[in-house]
Formats: structure tokens, C-alpha cells, sequence
């Protein structure tokens, strides 16, 4: 059956320049397909059409009448004074509205109850129990949970929050109003790793209907089942994940090149032909229309548009030499609010060369170590620079001294170029034309993360700190900057929440948790495999069957045999734990099978244990 289908949609701003132009696809019930594109190509406007926000030009737009559909994109108003659990409930309006209907039967059937009001209220209640009113308590509790949505911020009222904290709990709503068809604007954006893990599982489970725009690479690769592109309004199909339509991609691309090649070798060939042959027939006419039927087939062959290649930024940071080991120190380092601590006793070092990931959850005080370490927070403790290191850092909310100014007068103040080095270097990061004379304050969170790269990286820089530095960046952004990235020698320490980004990037982990930080001397998957084979290593322990313990019967001979018997079994047991240590080590890069191993491990060593005390005990015996 079909959710949504799309004919021909036409949707112009300016007159002449079509935003989308044509675009036509279909999507199956129960599919979940990625929407991409490159920023302003018009797919959050295709969301608005597609909810009847925004009107279009030309067309047909389908969606199924008896589907419940629901859009996570623009945060709706809700009235002055309304608590986040208000807004969390306003999801149930319907079932509310039933309960406090029966509430005031109740209330009236206290004295004596009609036959009327007991049919309306047995109707009543048949309703609020098919639409889930019973379990509404436990679906809010377990979809908060998942989101990261604590008690004390539910209590909170919704407009104390702050636009990435509104986006969640609106989220949360929008998960709680169980629609058929969910409508998903950059749902990962403001959400931790663990919250963004959550939500992709709750969509493998969900039984309805997904579209996503999503610039989370890693993200999509869990959830997508096929990615439309929106290119030039048109729209490309890919009946794949992320990493499938990175791989097709690409090999459409090597396929229409070597057509386009091989038809202008062809056609370059007929031309020199047909002129060779214009010009023996000056006097032989046979030879001229042999020459004009050439022309013809040449203009019958079908051309093969040259394929487009994105234009890339051609930038990179500026680097300084660094001398030395150490770039930083850091000794009992703490942070606290009042009687809130967010880190403490903090003691880590940094060499030359490293590349770390800071990873945690929202709130834990991430972008605040950022800023003790800069020296833009106080804190306890004593940090320590080498005498050669110098920092750049791109902070996640970015603000401008002057945002009335252009771009252009930006890099002239701030940077102290030249008229040409500024256009040069604006060039470089795709701000070109009259591009260069818009105002700082006009541009998106993207362009501006753009720019302020820009600025930093003509900086002599041995040290760099970014935080959050993909948030805004469509996918072809990102990857402009992690080449720029690829190509810096110095130390790199960065906060994220793109797993793709830090798979790529991170060399250690630092993660922080209840007011600690631990260091993963490893790379993403090896952290997450550490992390898994803890969480499962507390229930294998718990579970792990324990040989029953042997007394000895009487008698030294007894005694002896039992003693014997347990040293052969300690030594299989010894013996069986070197096996496991041997394929641990070759399953290291298996995350799934390291951790399969990891539990037999610790379920041989609790028997190891268990055959250690018998021993013991024979030996007092």
C-alpha cells in the first residue's frame, strides 16, 4: 500500500528559478527511507508541502487519508506556564478528554447510576482502554527515559528550555501521539549518543511509516531501508543505506563518465571524418552527402550529460611546530555549580600528535571542560601548556563581534588581510560572488560554523579544539571538513555526537560520566565493545554456574584423591582461559564476537574461582 506519492511537484520562490522541479517518488507503507540533499535544495519544503503548511505550483501530492501523520521539524506554541509534562500529555488530548468525561460519571453515579450513564460509561471505558489509556503513564515514563528527559525537567515549564532541550521533548510528544506516518527533520540533532542509539532502535521497531532528512551518515545507516536524493529539484534513487549510496553513487558516477568519454571520442572522430570528407567534396558530390548523412547520425546520437563533480573546498589548516612531548597537563582538575559537581580530581596528559574524542551526555559538562581548559572557565586544579603549543577552537555556539557586517569586511578587520587574500580565502569555502557582501548575522548555523572555519584555518595552529564542529554541516560539508581535518598533523581534541566523525577521528576516548572522566587508550569500536562487554559481564557473573563444592568423605586417602582430582580440573580450567585469552586477542577487531568471548571469560574465571576455594578447603581437610 502507498503512504505518500509524489508526481511531477513544481515549487517555485523566485519566478524562472524552480526549487523543485518535477520531483516524483513513492513510499511504501512501512518503509523508512532517507531524504538527502544538500542544504537549500529544498527538503525541509518538501515537508511543509507534504503537512499542508506550504502550498505548490504544480503536481500531485498524495497522502493516505487514514494515516495519522506527524512532522518533527518547527516546535509548535503551547500555552503560557505549560510544564514539559504538559506538553508531554498533550499528545493523549483525546484520551484525556474520555477520562475526564468518566470522572464526572463517576462522580454523578456516586448516589445511584441510570442505565444511560452506565451504557455511556462502559462505552467510555471500552474506548480509554483501546487507545491505551491505561498504559500512558508507562509510555511516557519509557519514551523520557529514552530521550534523556529527567523527572526534575519535566516539572520544568516548556518555555524555560532551551531550543535544543524544546526539540527533544517535542520529539517526545510526537513519539507519544503513535502516528502512522512520522515526518522526521534532522531528528538526531540536540540528542547524545545514547539518546540518538535509542531512537534507532525504537524506529527498527516501529511498524508505520518513516521519512527522515538526516546529514547523520552513521544514523542512516541503521534505519534507512533506501535514500532519495534531491538533486537540481529532481529527485535519484538508492535502494540502500547510507554506505550503499555512497558506494552507487559512485559507481554511477564512473559509469556516465566513461559514457560521456567514449561518446565524445566517437563523436570526435565523425567530425574530423565528416571535415575530411567536406572537403574532397568540393567536387564530388557523392563524397558531400556521404559527409552530410555522417552530420546527420551525429546529431542522432544520444548525449550523455558530462556528470557533475561537487565543488570542493580547497583549504587547510595552518600548521605550527610543535617542541616537545607533552602538549598539555592536567592535575586534580575540578568543575563545580553550587552544590552540583560536574568533573573532579581530573589528571590526564596529552602528547603530540593524538587525536581524542570527549564524549558524554548532554549536560554532563562537556563544552564547560572545553572552556576550563581554555582558560575561559575557573576551575580547581592546575593546567599546563607546552611552552610551544598554540590552540584554535571552534566553539558549538558561534557568535560574531560584529554581525552587521559582511563577510568580506569580516576578514578584512578581523584577520588583517589583503582585499584579494580575503576573496581568496572566501573562495576557498565556497563563499563566492555576492556571497561575499552578506551580512555575518544572516547566515545559517552551517554557514556560519563555515566561516568561523574559515577563519581558523590560516591560523598557525598546533593544537585543535572543536566542539560539535559538524552540528548545521550538511553531509557534503562535513566531509570538506573532515579532509581539511585528515590532512593536520597537530593534536586534535574535539567533542561530538557524529559517530561517523568519531569513528573516523578518534585515536582515545575520553568519556564523561558521574563526575569523572575516563580514558579508552582505542579507537570508537573498541570503546563500544568495551562498554557492551561491561554492561553484559554484570548479569553472566550473577548467572555464572557454580561446581558444587566437595567435601571430603573422611580420611586422609579421601582427602588426597580429591586434592588430586581438583589440580586436574584447575589445570583444564587455566588451560581453557589461554585458549579464550588467544581468540579474544584475533576477534579484537569483532566487536560482536569479542564480547561473546569476553563472557565465556568471565564465567570460566568465576569457575577458576570457585575450583581455588575447593582446593583450599581439601588442602585444610
Amino acid at each position: 500500500m502507498v503512504d505518500i506519492q509524489v508526481r511531477n511537484l513544481t515549487k517555485f520562490f523566485v519566478i524562472g528559478e524552480n526549487l523543485l522541479e518535477g520531483l516524483s517518488f513513492e513510499i511504501q507503507e512501512g518503509e523508512c527511507v532517507a531524504i538527502l540533499g544538500r542544504n537549500g535544495c529544498g527538503k525541509t519544503t518538501l515537508f511543509n508541502i507534504l503537512t499542508g503548511q506550504m502550498d505548490y505550483d504544480d503536481g500531485e501530492v498524495y497522502v493516505n487519508p487514514n494515516k495519522r501523520l506527524g512532522l518533527i521539524s518547527q516546535i509548535p506554541k503551547f500555552p503560557e506556564g505549560y510544564t514539559v509534562e504538559n506538553v508531554l500529555r498533550s499528545a493523549y488530548a483525546g484520551l484525556m478528554k474520555i477520562r475526564r468525561r468518566m470522572e464526572l460519571l463517576e462522580h454523578e453515579m456516586a448516589n445511584g447510576a441510570t442505565p444511560e450513564q452506565l451504557r455511556e460509561y462502559d462505552t467510555l471505558t471500552n474506548r480509554f482502554q483501546s487507545g491505551g489509556g491505561y498504559e500512558m503513564d508507562v509510555d511516557v515514563d519509557k519514551i523520557c527515559n529514552g530521550l534523556g528527559i529527567s523527572q526534575e525537567q519535566r516539572d520544568q515549564e516548556f518555555m524555560s528550555l532551551s531550543g535544543g532541550e524544546k526539540t527533544r521533548v517535542n520529539l517526545a510528544r510526537l513519539l507519544l501521539e503513535k502516528t502512522d506516518i512520522l515526518l522526521l527533520d534532522e531528528p538526531t540533532n540536540h540528542l547524545d549518543l545514547r539518546s540518538v542509539e535509542w531512537l534507532e532502535q525504537y524506529i527498527n521497531a516501529f511498524k508505520g511509516t518513516v521519512l527522515a532528512i538526516s546529514h547523520d551518515r552513521y544514523f542512516i545507516d541503521q534505519v534507512a531501508d533506501r535514500v532519495i536524493e534531491i538533486t537540481d529539484g529532481h529527485a535519484e534513487f538508492y535502494s540502500g543505506n547510507y554506505s550503499f549510496y555512497m558506494d552507487e553513487k559512485q559507481a554511477r558516477f564512473d559509469l556516465q563518465m566513461k559514457q560521456y568519454e567514449q561518446e565524445q571520442a566517437k563523436l570526435r572522430q565523425l567530425g574530423y571524418t565528416v571535415e575530411r570528407m567536406k572537403g574532397w567534396g568540393i567536387n564530388n558530390r557523392t563524397l558531400y552527402r556521404r559527409a552530410m548523412s555522417i552530420q546527420h547520425r551525429m546529431d542522432r546520437i544520444r548525449k550523455t550529460e558530462r556528470p557533475k563533480t561537487e565543488k570542493t573546498m580547497k583549504a587547510s589548516f595552518g600548521e605550527k611546530e610543535f617542541s616537545g612531548d607533552v602538549v598539555f597537563k592536567m592535575k586534580n582538575v575540578s568543575k563545580s555549580f553550587g552544590e552540583r559537581t560536574l568533573f573532579s580530581d581530573v589528571n590526564l596528559s596529552v602528547e603530540g600528535g593524538e587525536r581524542i574524542a570527549l564524549l558524554g551526555d548532554n549536560g554532563t559538562g562537556k563544552s564547560t571542560f572545553i572552556k576550563c581548559l581554555l582558560g575561559e572557565e575557573d576551575c580547581q586544579g592546575k593546567i599546563q601548556f607546552g611552552p610551544t603549543v598554540k590552540w584554535g577552537y571552534l566553539p558549538q555556539i558561534i557568535h560574531f563581534a560584529h554581525p552587521e557586517r559582511s563577510l568580506y569586511d569580516t576578514m578584512l578587520y578581523e584577520k588583517n588581510c589583503t582585499p584579494q587574500m580575503a576573496r581568496d580565502r572566501l573562495g576557498a569555502f565556497l563563499f563566492q560572488g555576492e556571497d561575499v557582501f552578506k551580512s555575518v548575522g544572516t547566515l545559517s548555523g552551517g554557514e556560519q560554523s563555515r566561516l568561523r572555519l574559515c577563519m581558523l584555518m590560516d591560523e598557525k595552529i598546533n593544537l585543535l579544539i572543536l566542539d560539535e564542529p559538524t552540528n548545521h554541516l550538511d553531509i557534503a560539508s562535513r566531509e570538506w571538513v573532515e579532509a581539511a581535518i585528515e590532512e593536520f598533523e597537530g593534536v586534535l581534541l574535539f567533542v561530538s555526537h557524529d559517530r561517523y566523525f568519531i569513528e573516523k577521528f578518534a585515536e582515545r576516548i575520553w568519556l564523561l560520566e558521574d563526575g569523572t572522566i575516563r580514558d579508552f587508550p582505542c579507537g570508537y569500536q573498541k570503546y563500544r565493545s568495551i562498554l557492551e562487554h561491561e554492561a553484559a559481564a554484570k548479569p553472566v557473573v550473577s548467572a555464572a554456574p557454580k561446581p558444587k563444592k566437595e567435601k571430603p568423605k573422611g580420611g586422609t586417602k579421601d582427602s588426597e584423591k580429591l586434592v588430586r582430582r581438583l589440580e586436574r580440573e584447575i589445570e583444564k580450567q587455566e588451560k581453557l582461559i589461554g585458549e579464550l585469552d588467544a581468540k579474544i586477542e584475533a576477534a579484537s577487531a569483532d566487536y560482536q564476537e569479542l564480547t561473546r568471548l569476553l563472557g565465556e571469560k568471565e564465567e570460566a574465571e568465576s569457575v577458576l574461582l570457585e575450583l581455588m576455594e575447593q582446593w583450599e578447603a581439601a588442602q585444610e581437610s
